[in-house]
């Protein structure tokens, strides 16, 4: 299991498979799964997923741990921190247009 000291140096255009994701974020391939059912996460392919997923997995798994989450509310949270996100930079662009 991957511990959250190991680096991983990756680009946005890598990819990354679904046992990979799993080493990196210590969730397995069945939580993975689950998630990918639930819409908290898109595979870019059958069993692939983008590089930019292994943040997101190892973030899952610290909840998971911290938190004592289950899939479902796992799935929930972390479809609100993609919005709050996406919320975060639409405040960004709209406060750095020049008036």
């Amino acid at each position: 299991m991957a511990t959250e000291s190991e680096a991983f140096w990756l680009h946005a255009g890598a990819t990354v498979t679904i046992d990979e994701l799993s080493t990196a974020s210590g969730l397995t391939v069945m939580e993975i799964r689950e998630l990918v059912e639930y819409g908290a996460l898109t595979p870019v392919g059958e069993v692939t997923f983008s590089a930019t997923c292994v943040a997101c997995v190892r973030q899952a798994a610290r909840l998971q741990r911290d938190l004592e989450l289950e899939i479902p509310a796992l799935a929930l949270v972390l479809s609100f921190l993609e919005r709050i996100e996406t919320l975060e930079l639409e405040v960004r662009k709209l406060t750095s247009k020049p008036r």
